[in-house]
C-alpha cells in the first residue's frame, strides 16, 4: 500500500508537470491574443486595481489640493507684503522725482546725467579672433544708434559703440586691450559725493578677468566689496551704470595715486540681448545732441 500511494503521488506530479508545460506551450503559441485564463486573470486584476486606485487617487488629489491651497495662501501673503513695499517705494520714487524736478528748475539745469533712452538690440556676430574685444548688434543709424553710445546689459555696462552702419553696429567691450578706451567711474564709499572716489578705468587684466581703475586720489579710503559705477562726467556714458565691485586696492609705481581691480558686473563672454543707452546731453564741443566726440576722461579712439 505505501508503495502504491508513493507511485500515485509520482504519477500526479508527472501529470501536473505535463499539464503545466501544455498550458505554457498553449500560451506561447499566439502572443497577439491572450488566452481565456489570461483574460480572466487580467480582468480580475485590472478591476481590483481600479477599485483600489480610484480612492487612492482621490485621497492623493485631495491632499495635493489642500497643500496647494496652503501654499497659495502663503504665496499670496508674501506677494501682498511685497506689493505694499512696492507701492511704498513707488510713492517715495514719485516724491524724489518731484523734488528732483523742483531742484533742477531752481538751478535752471535742463539735463540729467542719469537719463537715457534704451534701444534694445541683439548680438548677432562675434569674431573668434576678437572674442573679448568686439561684438556686432542688429541695430544701427536707422534705429537711432550713434557712435560712442554706451552699451549695457541687465547687469551693467559692457562697452560702447565704435562703428555704425544703417542697420548694424560694432560694440567695443570693456575687456578690450585698447588702452585708449577709458571710462570715467566712481567708487561709492558712502552716501554723499564727498565720500566717493573718482578715477578712470584704463585696462583689463585677462589673467584675473578684472578691470583696472587708475588715477584715484591716494587720500580716499577704499575697501574691497565697494561698488563701482559710471560717473557720467565724461560726456559719453550715463551716470550710475553698474560697472563692478572692488576686489583689490594698491598704489601706482610712484605712490601718488591708487589703483584698484574691479570684478565686472556683466559677463563679457555671455552676451545675447543688450541695450544701447541713447543720451541727449551736451557734448564736449558744446553742441546739443548725441555726441561722437570723446574726452580725455572717456572713450578714445
Amino acid at each position: 500500500m505505501p508503495r502504491f500511494f508513493s507511485n500515485k503521488r509520482l504519477i500526479l506530479m508527472l501529470v501536473g508537470v505535463i499539464v503545466l508545460v501544455a498550458l505554457i506551450s498553449f500560451s506561447l503559441r499566439d502572443r497577439h491574443n491572450a488566452s481565456l485564463p489570461e483574460r480572466i486573470v487580467k480582468d480580475v486584476v485590472g478591476f481590483g486595481q481600479t477599485v483600489f486606485s480610484k480612492p487612492a487617487q482621490f485621497i492623493t488629489g485631495t491632499i495635493g489640493n489642500i497643500d496647494g491651497i496652503l501654499n497659495t495662501y502663503e504665496e499670496n501673503k508674501i506677494l501682498k507684503e511685497r506689493l505694499n513695499e512696492y507701492a511704498s517705494v513707488q510713492a517715495e520714487l514719485r516724491e524724489v522725482k518731484i523734488e528732483n524736478n523742483e531742484f533742477r528748475q531752481i538751478i535752471d539745469k535742463q539735463e540729467d546725467l542719469n537719463e537715457y533712452n534704451p534701444i534694445h538690440a541683439t548680438v548677432i556676430s562675434r569674431n573668434p579672433d576678437q572674442w573679448e574685444e568686439k561684438v556686432i548688434i542688429d541695430k544701427g543709424k536707422k534705429h537711432g544708434v550713434q557712435k560712442n553710445m554706451a552699451v549695457i546689459t541687465a547687469r551693467g555696462l559692457i562697452g560702447k559703440i565704435v562703428v555704425v552702419t544703417d542697420y548694424h553696429s560694432t560694440v567695443e567691450l570693456l575687456s578690450t586691450e585698447n588702452r585708449n578706451f577709458r571710462v570715467s567711474a566712481v567708487i561709492r564709499s558712502g552716501t554723499s559725493d564727498d565720500q566717493s572716489a573718482f578715477g578712470l578705468i584704463e585696462g583689463f587684466d585677462r589673467e584675473r578677468g578684472e578691470l583696472i581703475m587708475r588715477r584715484i586720489d591716494v587720500d580716499y579710503e577704499i575697501e574691497a566689496g565697494e561698488k563701482v559705477i559710471s560717473s557720467g562726467l565724461g560726456g559719453i556714458f550715463p551716470k550710475g551704470l553698474p560697472i563692478g565691485e572692488v576686489t583689490e586696492i594698491s598704489t601706482d609705481d610712484y605712490g601718488l595715486t591708487k589703483m584698484v581691480y574691479i570684478r565686472p558686473a556683466a559677463q563679457f563672454s555671455m552676451l545675447d540681448h543688450v541695450m544701447v543707452a541713447k543720451r541727449t546731453s551736451v557734448t564736449v564741443d558744446g553742441t546739443d545732441g548725441d555726441g561722437t566726440v570723446s574726452t580725455e576722461g572717456e572713450g578714445g579712439s
